[in-house]
């Protein structure tokens, strides 16, 4: 048997406990702290839309009703009385009264936090508040990015329906007046007649590129753009590519030229990717003056990633508009005359969607006469 030390005083009450009953008082304590903290998770998920303040409080006392479980698994196994079971019992009522104290402090924190933290998300515009706990500053700090993004593509949103409205109605009204001519007969001559019937074969086909661009670019914002990749060359593409813009490069006067590194094999869906450079393409020769080139270039970078460039001569982009180019609503002027080909403004912000769809990489720099685009892609593994 194992007896305590002598204790001051005229009376002692004695407490004794052998130790081979220490593996018995542990198993009590442990089943009867799991029944505490099996109720204590229940009464939590019951209490889970409740304040943090209710949620720290049932932690405490249930931290506090898992310590008196071990003392009365004690003192079922041991001879304690007197003043010695009231020393225990006061010490443990004391603890748990501390620690209900210290989480009442810290929930009405966490709860004065929060609540200053929603009145910081109700206001416009909404500014992160300093001075909040790590995980509340943090969370301030993602909704202000989050709110900074959504205010700038609110932006973009409203300046692309300015700007579709503006094209969308001035075909529409030349429509319209040479529709109205011939139905009164106002022109009636053959050529005339002919001449009306292709411009409105001409408006209505820019109309339909339009709204083609519309829809992709929805399909892109959506995460619904669906790739059917295969294993393609650069110099394929870029041989079609050139095929398709040849006539509106010859058009303009612009030199269209094609230099391709051998065979660069990327994953990719052919018509998708197709159309991204096509873009860029199209996009270099509006903005390249006559006489001077545009150059397209296929081959494998530094970094060893499949590399097409389009460079052109437009004279460069300011370096303040460069990280703007492929912004939905940006166009880098003032104006917005519609072009022969058609089109909404939208190539460039449709070109990006579907390279990084393909997980691949886009930008620009100035260089030279003009400015470089490049469209960067995975190499197919083992190539």
């Amino acid at each position: 048997m194992i007896t305590p030390s002598p204790c001051l005083g005229e009376t002692c009450p004695e407490v004794m406990v052998s130790v081979s009953e220490l593996p018995v008082v542990v198993a009590v304590s442990a089943g009867l702290g799991l029944l505490v903290a099996a109720a204590g998770l229940w009464v939590m998920g019951r209490l889970r839309t409740r304040s943090i303040g209710v949620m720290l409080a049932v932690v405490v006392v249930v931290a506090v009703a898992a310590t008196l479980a071990g003392v009365v698994a004690i003192t079922m196994r041991m001879i304690i009385e007197g003043a010695v079971k009231d020393f225990v019992l006061s010490v443990v009522a004391v603890g748990g009264l501390v620690g209900l104290g210290v989480a009442f402090v810290l929930a009405k924190r966490v709860v004065g936090e929060s609540r200053r933290l929603v009145a910081a998300v109700r206001d416009v515009p909404f500014r992160a508040p300093l001075g909040l706990p790590a995980e509340l500053q943090e969370i301030a700090s993602t909704l202000e990015e989050a709110y900074a993004r959504e205010r700038a593509l609110e932006g973009a949103r409203r300046e692309l329906v300015a700007w579709v409205s503006h094209d969308l109605r001035t075909p529409l009204a030349g429509l319209r007046a040479m529709a109205e001519a011939l139905e009164d007969r106002v022109v009636a001559d053959p050529a005339t007649v002919a001449r009306y019937h292709g411009q409105i074969k001409l408006e209505v086909e820019r109309l339909s590129a339009m709204v083609d661009d519309l829809f992709e670019l929805s399909r892109i914002h959506a995460g619904a753009l669906r790739l059917s990749r295969t294993r393609i060359g650069l110099a394929d593409l870029v041989a079609d590519t050139l095929a398709g813009v040849e006539p509106l490069a010859r058009a303009k006067g612009v030199v269209l030229t094609a230099e391709a590194a051998g065979a660069v094999p990327v994953e990719a869906d052919a018509a998708a990717l197709g159309r991204a450079l096509r873009n860029l393409v199209v996009n270099a020769v509006r903005h390249t003056p006559s006489d001077r080139a545009v150059v397209l270039r296929a081959g494998v970078d530094e970094a060893g990633m499949a590399c097409l460039s389009v460079a052109d001569g437009c004279g460069g982009i300011p370096e303040e508009d460069l990280p703007r180019v492929f912004e939905v609503a940006f166009r880098g002027e003032a104006a917005r005359t519609p072009t022969a080909d058609g089109g909404a403004g939208l190539g460039l912000a449709i070109a990006q969607g579907i390279v990084e769809a393909h997980d691949g990489m886009i930008g620009v720099v100035n260089e030279g006469p003009g400015c470089r685009f490049e469209i960067r892609l995975p190499l197919v593994p083992g190539s």
